[in-house]
């Protein structure tokens, strides 16, 4: 016991579990695994874990399987309906065109979808979406019909006939536009209201605050990378996007990555993000994927950005 005196407290303290930070492959994710390629990744201190479904990442994140992840604005506030203390750390990127309508030869006009199906994620932004290419066509919703379906079977509800359109996104737009679909309508129409983001728990910008500034300055790393040497990055994003490196640079087509003073920009207060945050919680309130109304006031925490 005596010997054990002379022993700094840290000594004593069991070492910090690395962050684990859940992710899907979609092109606005894509950068964190640019990071991990380049060597930027300490995995010490935190570990990127590859999910099939934000589904999933959802339900790993209420379990304690995961302490953060990358995720479309409603999919956080889905979160934190659930009882999940999560807040924007980072905007990853803004859809400007990445979010399409891809459609049947032969459907030449938005009018033309009217007793049409059309395939579209339940979630917020796919109720996003389907309201602006109706609004947009000038349809009700009664007018169409829809087909519930998940983004990653896009291509395949399309092949089986299910659909006459399909309200879609990167990389599975560019397969479909492969298979003959054409792009009638895209985000680059509703600027602003979809948005992924790098999402943490209340706890981690308390504990583990080290790890998550090291995650968003590896992104800002890759972010400066992928723009500057981009015939080096796509042979590096290839293989997870199941694209030749020279078919990569259509996977990001429509998509704005926001650099750290752009990022400061959307995070403040009263920004795009909180903007965005309480209309994505209005639709979400509409189509019944919210019991009720969401308390916002720590939706973004701006602990883990670089000072400057």
């Amino acid at each position: 016991m005596a010997g054990s005196l002379g022993l700094p407290l840290s000594a004593c303290r069991a070492p910090q579990p690395p962050l684990r930070v859940g992710s899907i492959v979609f092109p606005g994710y894509e950068l964190l695994f640019l990071a991990r390629e380049m060597g930027l990744l300490d995995e010490h201190l935190l570990r990127l874990v590859e999910l099939r479904s934000n589904t999933e990442i959802l339900r790993a994140l209420a379990t304690g399987q995961l302490e953060a992840a990358a995720l479309t604005l409603d999919e956080l506030l889905t979160a934190r309906a659930d009882g999940v203390d999560l807040r924007v750390a980072l905007v990853l990127d803004q859809s400007a065109g990445v979010d399409v309508l891809m459609v049947r030869p032969g459907v030449d006009q938005l009018s033309a979808l009217k007793g049409l199906r059309i395939g579209v994620e339940d979630s917020a932004t796919g109720a996003v979406m389907l309201g602006a290419v109706l609004d947009a066509a000038r349809l009700r919703i009664d007018q169409v019909h829809k087909v519930s379906m998940t983004l990653g079977r896009s291509v395949d509800v399309y092949l089986s006939g299910a659909v006459d359109a399909v309200i879609s996104a990167e990389p599975w737009a560019t397969r479909l536009e492969q298979q003959g679909a054409l792009r009638l309508f895209d985000s680059s129409a509703i600027p602003g209201r979809i948005i992924d983001v790098l999402a943490a728990k209340g706890a981690v910008f308390e504990q583990n605050g080290q790890a998550l500034r090291r995650l968003i300055d590896a992104h800002f790393a890759a972010l400066a990378f992928f723009r500057s040497e981009s015939a080096q990055a796509f042979p590096l994003l290839a293989p997870r996007l199941q694209l030749p490196p020279d078919q990569v640079h259509s996977a990001f087509r429509g998509m704005l990555f926001p650099d750290l003073l752009e990022n400061r920009r959307l995070l403040s207060a009263g920004g795009l993000v909180q903007q965005a945050g309480r209309g994505l919680m209005t639709v979400m309130l509409q189509q019944g994927l919210l019991a009720k109304p969401l308390d916002l006031q720590s939706l973004v925490d701006l602990r883990g950005l670089p000072a400057s």
